[in-house]
């Protein structure tokens, strides 16, 4: 059962908001009204159903150490992608081991909050989202899936440095420097100096903030 007491957006913060706030809705929810609290009561909710969370994992193409699900929003509501559906959005619920964990989905949500509202940093649009029995989870936006669902080819620091498991392993995304990153953006991009100062106060929020995982990918 859900009882938590809402009185801010979950999204943006603001105050005086029982669930997403118009911008919020803007931003994540491509204007649809989406409701705050997941059409699951947990996790473990629906671990039978071809639709669950475990069966959901194991096709998710993005990598990382934290559980990372794939979701889908057909016009207000929004739900687990099934086999063969391009996904929307990626959920981050508390993860199952960690320090605190509790607290994370909140905590990586709030330093994105500072990072766009305070800094004035590009982020991919983000919120809080709850499960049945309010456990918090973080969602955000795929900024790399177009509304009809096309998915456009991304690069990251890592596939324009060479740098993969087979050539470099394991930790391959985490070999270089900050002065490698600024040397790539000069090779690749015609608008190298406006990008470079973008870099540069993204290095400083990293630093700032603690992120001791801003790798090259």
């Amino acid at each position: 059962m859900f009882n938590r007491v809402i009185n801010r957006c979950p999204g943006t913060l603001a105050s005086g908001f029982k669930g997403y706030s118009r911008t919020c809705i803007k931003r994540v929810f491509n204007g649809s009204k989406v409701n705050h609290v997941l059409p699951y009561t947990s996790l473990q909710s629906n671990h039978n159903s071809e639709d669950s969370f475990e069966e959901n994992a194991t096709r998710m193409s993005i990598s990382g150490v934290q559980e990372k699900f794939s979701f889908i929003q057909l016009k207000n509501k929004i739900r687990l992608t099934k086999e063969g559906e391009q996904g929307t959005h990626i959920l981050k619920p508390i993860p199952s081991v960690s320090k605190n964990a509790d607290q994370m989905p909140a905590n990586e949500h709030l330093t994105m909050q500072i990072a766009q509202q305070v800094f004035g940093i590009e982020t991919a649009a983000n919120a809080l989202i709850f499960f049945g029995n309010s456990d918090p989870a973080y969602i955000t936006k795929r900024f790399d899936v177009l509304p009809g669902g096309l998915k456009l080819a991304q690069e990251d620091f890592a596939s324009l440095a060479g740098k993969s498991p087979q050539t470099h392993g394991t930790d391959y995304k985490y070999l270089g420097s900050y002065w490698d990153l600024f040397e790539l953006m000069r090779e690749n991009l015609p608008s190298y100096k406006v990008e470079s100062l973008k870099l540069f106060k993204l290095l400083i929020f990293n630093y700032l903030f603690s992120n001791g995982d801003a790798h090259l990918k």
